[in-house]
């Protein structure tokens, strides 16, 4: 009896080492595993062992993707006039000699398709009279602007090549607090350079001073990203583009610890409707909205301060037919919750107008279901509103007052009073532009603008002066 007791205490014991040899070997560098230890005094921590995998090797992501980020060089060209030279130029409207110069910048793109569609930033090309990009191997080209969008601060350009390197995209919303990422771009032209750093934050904006129409959700990291590098490419560890680093946060102009980049979601439907379409098909749902704080929480009954409020809802919009109210909160798009206003541009930038979803928002205490289907962004071309102006491409556009033309030394013009999406917010034009001639014919009031539109087969060019008087020009396909 006591032989067989023996013999079980012997079992019993190998087999308990042999379990904590199977343990120490799994918990080991090759695995991954995670454990909650409760201390005696009732307090909790974790333990985390990680596989080798998980420990930050660039390698990989680094070496599959530096060779689809290219050195964009732009040429710029600057047009003066000199004031006029008498008092009879001034009464009879000379508009002064013009004076032309040639200015370079530099930035960075990612190349998403083998047959040569390169992204990179509007503010990056915008204004630009000549693009060119050299590729990892040295190799130049002359590139060809296919579109842009200034509210996301994204352009399309293609060069004539085939077989090229890409960087697939990855899904930006996938994006992990503290995932590590890498950053490659060419900044002061120091080309295909790599930096490293982790998430920071995600769904941030930055204050927008100039009242121009913004669609921000930024990715925050602290990769270091200086001068050069907008444009270039935020790559996870698997080697996907989860970004396009656009804005540093600096008082010197140079990086001081944040850096910020465009999600993949938002640059992947940018780039495709230009491809597919020419221009962005962008959805609108027609609110004005705040973020949500413990005293509105409180005050509507809230669980948590989370979700935006909504302020007003305009009439006729997607929201008003869907039904949402000035005072909902809107907490959730399909099964996505929303936390502020950045995640709700986000998410509604992913759609195309005619696109149907169901948007989740609290009302009287009470969560209620909407479905909502999308509106486009402008008005019908040529169409008046209330206060006068005319539908011009997505912008306003009404005479200009003569105080405006007095300012600028003008004897005419069309002044383009605000600027939404649309093939004028493309071409990079902001409001107070004075259109002077259209199509090589001068314009004094918004019904020339149009009809000369009207018989204009393919394209629109536009000449005419900024809010600071420099002559410019832009143009759009029709």
């Amino acid at each position: 009896m006591k032989k067989g007791v023996l013999v079980t205490v012997l079992i019993s014991a190998v087999a308990g080492a042999l379990a904590a040899f199977v343990v120490l070997k799994t918990a080991g560098p090759d695995a991954v595993g995670q454990q909650v230890v409760i201390s005696d005094n009732g307090g909790q921590f974790r333990t985390v062992n990680l596989t080798q995998t998980e420990y930050p090797d660039f390698t990989y992501a680094a070496e599959s993707a530096v060779d689809a980020v290219v050195y964009v060089k732009v040429t710029v060209k600057d047009v003066t006039r000199t004031a006029p030279s008498s008092i009879f130029d001034f009464f009879f409207g000379y508009e002064g000699t013009p004076h032309e110069r040639e200015r370079v910048g530099s930035g960075s793109g990612v190349i998403i398709r083998p047959d040569g569609y390169i992204v990179t930033n509007n503010h990056v090309i915008e204004g630009a009279s000549k693009i060119e990009v050299t590729l990892n191997n040295n190799k130049t080209y002359e590139a060809q602007l296919i579109g842009t969008d200034p509210a996301t601060d994204v352009a399309l350009i293609k060069v004539d090549a085939q077989g090229l390197p890409t960087i697939p995209f990855g899904d930006s919303d996938n994006l992990r607090l503290g995932e590590w990422v890498i950053a490659i771009g060419s900044p002061y032209d120091l080309r295909s350079t790599i930096t490293a750093g982790i998430v920071s934050a995600k769904g941030r904006s930055m204050p927008n001073y100039n009242g121009e129409f913004k669609i921000e959700s930024f990715i925050q990291t602290d990769a270091a990203v200086n001068p050069g590098n907008s444009g270039g490419a935020l790559v996870d560890k698997s080697g996907n583009l989860v970004g396009i680093n656009t804005a540093i946060i600096s008082q010197t102009g140079s990086y001081t610890g944040y850096s910020f980049a465009i999600p993949s979601n938002i640059v992947k439907k940018i780039a495709y409707d230009l491809i597919d379409y020419g221009s962005v098909k962008r959805a609108v749902l027609g609110v004005t909205m705040r973020p949500v704080d413990d005293k509105t929480a409180k005050e509507l009954k809230l669980s948590s301060p989370n979700g935006v409020y909504i302020v007003e809802v305009l009439k006729g919009s997607a929201a008003d037919e869907a039904g949402m109210k000035a005072g909902d909160v809107l907490v959730a798009i399909d099964s996505s919750k929303v936390l502020n206003a950045s995640a709700v541009q986000e998410h509604v930038n992913n759609f195309h107008p005619g696109d149907k979803t169901r948007m989740t928002v609290i009302r009287d205490g009470k969560e209620k279901v909407l479905t909502v289907t999308f509106k486009g962004t402008s008005a019908e071309n040529g169409s008046v509103d209330e206060d006068g102006g005319v539908a011009f491409y997505g912008a306003r556009i009404k005479e200009a007052p003569k105080e405006t033309l007095e300012k600028l030394g003008l004897s005419h013009g069309v002044e383009i009073v605000s600027v939404g999406p649309g093939k004028v917010m493309d071409a990079g034009v902001s409001e107070g532009f004075v259109i002077l001639y259209v199509n090589d014919q001068p314009v004094e009031k918004p019904q020339d603008v149009m009809d000369i539109i009207k018989k204009s087969k393919r394209a629109v060019f536009v000449e005419g002066v900024t809010p600071y008087g420099k002559v410019s020009y832009f143009g759009f396909g029709i």
